[in-house]
């Protein structure tokens, strides 16, 4: 069974960092393009950063010089470095991948669609 483990949120004052992490564990080949989305109390989810298997990446208005979206294809982990964070930023963090090919436990591979994590809370302070 292959999931989503997104970390680091928590609870910083504005003007800090913080460091997501999204594990994708179970049996993946590969991974093609993984993002983040958050979601505040009231509001749409909506997109905050993508970036594909080669490393090409773009970020929602709101966060371009702020937030950098990483990943480690060896290890199917997507980061993002958030800096400067402000109060409006507070909200659930989802991780997202668009397609992994994934083994389905018969010796073959099948391809998944639009795959989620939990979700991590990040609350910043005034």
């Amino acid at each position: 069974q292959v999931q989503l483990v997104e970390s680091g949120g928590g609870l910083v004052p504005a003007g800090g960092s913080l460091r997501l992490s999204c594990v994708v564990s179970g049996s993946v080949f590969s991974i093609d393009t993984m993002g983040w989305y958050r979601q505040a109390p009231g509001k749409q989810r909506e997109p905050v950063a993508r970036i594909t298997r080669s490393g090409s990446t773009n970020y929602g208005d709101s966060v371009k010089g702020r937030f950098t979206i990483s990943r480690d294809n060896a290890k199917n982990t997507v980061f993002l470095q958030m800096n400067s964070l402000k109060p409006e930023d507070t909200a659930v963090y989802y991780c997202n991948v668009d397609r992994m090919i994934v083994g389905s436990g018969d010796y073959t591979a099948i391809p998944v669609y639009d795959s989620w994590g939990q979700g991590t809370q990040v609350t910043v302070s005034e």
